[in-house]
């Protein structure tokens, strides 16, 4: 859905979108074990990767950061 072109694995849509996917199941699995530390500082650190991306976007492409923050539903 993010590709700029087929088998595009690299381009920073991509990955903050899989970086979301992960957050996602990640806070899923927190739900049910809340003492699970070394998951919880992995999704942090998921994040943090997540907003650098957003924020490399940002500043070379500010228009393709807002679009791929809107299509996921984060804030930017």
């Amino acid at each position: 859905q993010f590709q700029t072109v087929d088998g595009d694995t690299g381009s920073p849509e991509v990955q903050i979108a899989l970086l979301t996917k992960g957050t996602d199941r990640l806070a899923e699995h927190l739900k049910g074990h809340a003492h699970d530390n070394r998951s919880r500082r992995g999704l942090l650190s998921m994040i943090a990767k997540r907003r650098r991306l957003i924020n490399f976007l940002a500043k070379t492409d500010k228009t393709r950061a807002s679009s791929i923050t809107k299509k996921i539903e984060i804030k930017s």
